[in-house]
């Protein structure tokens, strides 16, 4: 017997990649579902898989229990974004029929309350995880690595560049747009103070790649690490487009938003996506994530510690798919027996991280 892994929205731009990396696995039997039955049959006739993988038709809105029920998975990676304005349908409907849930968000609230389902999700003896991609998991992991360095760390400074040419849906492009120019509120200076996103405009230069342009973000970092890390007086978390004129761009529109002129621009995510694309021809398929760690080291003097993680190639999406895909092979595997809801934290070492993206046109670069 197999381990059944559905993939809600697996022939998307994160569940391809997904889908591609566990069709291989000797343990698993891959259901790539969606709205699109036809889309679905074509992904699953062009997917190289050591099992038959199954295509399925699902509406996470409409009968997604009756879903569950027919198509029987052990696990359900829920890639189907933006987070910003879902509920908990999904995971609750695997608790209820005892498969295991593992989802991509990068929503701040959606992600840090999944400890709501805590004791439903023991009570159905399933593992239940939000946000298994680079926030929180790849970025806690980074400074759980570093910590010990640091007798007190005081700042994090950290963010994430995203290539051009590389694929962009408009679930990304909508959750995104969704806090532009709308207040985020970050921990600084020893307290929570509200900043703009997409504004704070900054650079930040690469190894390899140059520099970037960034602004404010919002994540769930900013919530869980004050309380994970309580030495922090500072942190910040930005993203930013590859090319200046597109960033640039944003970050007018975010004064838009600011000023009440605009309500949201995610109304707006279809054209903007559209737009966005007619720039390809001047980026590339490199993308990139830095963390800048200050304090104080155990000697007693100011101590910074950074860490890059390349991509080229377009490989950058394998950065947030890593964690569901690592955490899928070890539930097939039985090497899980924890149990209940939380946010991807502390499942993932750095290690195992970055030995799993190895092969891929992917460079780490940090201080010893």
């Amino acid at each position: 017997m197999t381990t059944r892994v559905l993939i809600i929205g697996g022939y998307g731009n994160f569940g391809s990649y997904i889908a591609k990396a566990l069709a291989d696995v000797e343990e698993i039997t891959l259901l790539i579902g969606g709205r699109s039955l036809v889309k679905a049959q074509r992904f699953v006739e062009a997917l190289p898989s050591r099992n038959k993988a199954e295509a399925v038709c699902l509406d996470i809105d409409v009968a997604l229990d009756g879903c569950l029920v027919s198509t029987r998975p052990d696990v359900v990676i829920h890639t189907s974004g933006p987070f910003q304005s879902q509920n908990y349908r999904v995971a609750l409907a695997c608790i209820k029929n005892g498969c295991h849930y593992i989802d991509l968000a990068d929503a701040r609230k959606f992600v840090c309350d999944i400890v709501e389902l805590d004791a439903a999700a023991i009570g159905g003896g399933v593992l239940v995880v939000s946000g298994a991609s680079s926030v929180p998991c790849l970025t806690a992991a980074v400074v759980d690595e570093f910590l010990p360095k640091f007798s007190k760390l005081r700042s994090l400074d950290y963010g994430i560049s995203a290539a051009q040419q590389t694929n962009r849906g408009l679930a990304t492009t909508s959750a995104v747009l969704s806090y532009v120019g709308k207040p985020i509120s970050m921990w600084q200076q020893g307290g929570w103070r509200n900043v703009i996103g997409w504004q704070d405009l900054h650079c930040e230069r690469y190894p390899e790649i140059g520099w970037r342009m960034f602004g404010n973000c919002e994540i769930p970092d900013l919530e869980l690490f004050p309380k994970r890390y309580p030495a922090l007086t500072d942190m910040r978390f930005a993203a930013g487009h590859e090319l200046k004129i597109l960033h640039l761009g944003t970050w007018a529109l975010s004064w838009l938003v600011r000023a009440g002129l605009v309500k949201s621009l995610v109304d707006h995510a279809p054209a903007l996506l559209k737009l966005a694309f007619l720039f390809d021809f001047m980026g590339s398929a490199k993308s990139g994530f830095h963390m800048i760690m200050k304090g104080q080291g155990h000697d007693g003097r100011s101590l910074e510690k950074r860490f890059y993680i390349i991509a080229k190639s377009g490989h950058g999406p394998f950065i947030p798919c890593m964690p569901a895909i690592l955490l899928t092979k070890r539930l097939a595997r039985g090497e899980v027996a924890e149990r209940g809801a939380k946010p991807c934290l502390d499942l993932i070492k750095l290690k195992e991280y970055v030995a799993a993206l190895q092969g891929l046109d992917i460079q780490v670069v940090q201080d010893a």
